[in-house]
């Protein structure tokens, strides 16, 4: 048989590898006769059905756990199944590694990329290795966005903008004084009361405390840690789902609005210099009623997050289902590494 992107691998063929990207992961879709020979373990055997496509977890991915039965119920994928039982390594239509967790497992295996390009290192060589490409860009063959606005329903409680007793917040543990984010933030601080939590701040909060803080704050910092197209991350979704104002420092305006409500969020180029926000946010904090307008798009629509993994996963065995033509991705280091 032809090996093509959903047709089970036989001992001579690869099957297409399938690469994910998305809210700081990155999974692969591999498989080779060496895998079958050399990690197989004695775990449950679960007899494969012909009439599901079969996707194969290495890995947990950061070892967090999910739902494996969830894509039809939580997606409406039908007809697909995941697990993480080795036994059906040969029976899977493909597998998928998480690049954290792979360590020893795969020396041989090329890895390409982590969240964005300027965290990437280019491999040579890996230019024509890919069947597909996965990740926060539209031009990907499966786009996973970290969030997304949908529309709402009778089920939503309608909207009310949350108490708050802070004027400007920002969570943040990974700083690196080369980034631009931190410059401006040096600057921009200088003319307005910035809550600092996180480890940089020395201030550490935890899971539950997270959404409780951002919810506080009229505005937050979503800064993110490298510029790219369509690099639109969980840092402007979270605040938008805890009823804040988020004030966004990546692509430009009009990459944003391609996502976003263009009266949802404040960014940074709008504006000359970090003073001129600075105004712009005190100005903001006493007229009520010009806050309030950053609000309106939730009359229509509720923020959510992509789920980790399981997303990933899911819409990942749904395009095997879908596509059983063969494919290869060429010159991803290009494409990939040029915006």
């Amino acid at each position: 048989m032809t090996p093509v992107t959903s047709i089970r691998p036989s001992h001579r063929v690869f099957l297409p590898i399938v690469l994910v990207m998305c809210l700081g992961a990155t999974f692969y879709m591999y498989y080779s006769p060496e895998l079958a020979t050399r990690f197989l373990q004695p775990v449950e055997e679960h007899p494969a059905d012909p009439s599901e496509t079969l996707v194969l977890l290495w890995h947990w991915p950061f070892g967090f756990k999910f739902d494996l039965e969830a894509c039809e119920s939580q997606y409406g994928i039908k007809g697909c199944r995941l697990t993480l039982d080795r036994n059906l390594l040969d029976k899977a239509h493909g597998v998928m590694f998480h690049i954290r967790d792979i360590r020893g497992d795969l020396p041989y295996l090329k890895t390409l990329s982590r969240p964005s390009p300027t965290n990437t290192p280019q491999l040579p060589g890996a230019e024509d290795m890919f069947n597909l490409t996965s990740s926060y860009r539209r031009d990907s063959d499966i786009w996973i966005p970290y969030g997304r606005l949908v529309e709402i329903s009778e089920e939503d409680q309608p909207f009310q903008i949350p108490p708050k007793d802070k004027l400007v917040c920002w969570i943040v543990s990974h700083w690196e004084d080369k980034l631009w984010r931190s410059g401006y933030f040096n600057e921009f601080s200088q003319h307005i009361k910035v809550e600092g939590y996180g480890n940089h701040f020395g201030r550490h909060i935890d899971n539950n405390d997270f959404s409780k803080i951002m919810s506080s704050c009229k505005f937050y910092l979503s800064f993110e840690n490298s510029i790219h197209q369509d690099y639109i991350s969980e840092k402007v979704f979270n605040p938008m789902m805890a009823g804040t104002v988020p004030v966004v420092l990546g692509p430009p305006r009009e990459n944003y609005e391609e996502y976003l409500p263009a009266d949802s969020f404040i960014h940074i180029h709008d504006f000359k210099t970090s003073k001129e926000l600075a105004d712009y946010l005190l100005h903001l904090d006493q007229n009520q009623e010009m806050y309030e307008r950053f609000f309106t798009w939730r009359k229509h629509f509720v923020p959510t997050a992509s789920n980790f993994g399981q997303e990933h996963a899911c819409y990942v065995c749904d395009h095997l289902k879908r596509n059983k033509n063969f494919r290869v991705f060429k010159n991803v280091n290009k494409w990939y590494f040029s915006s």
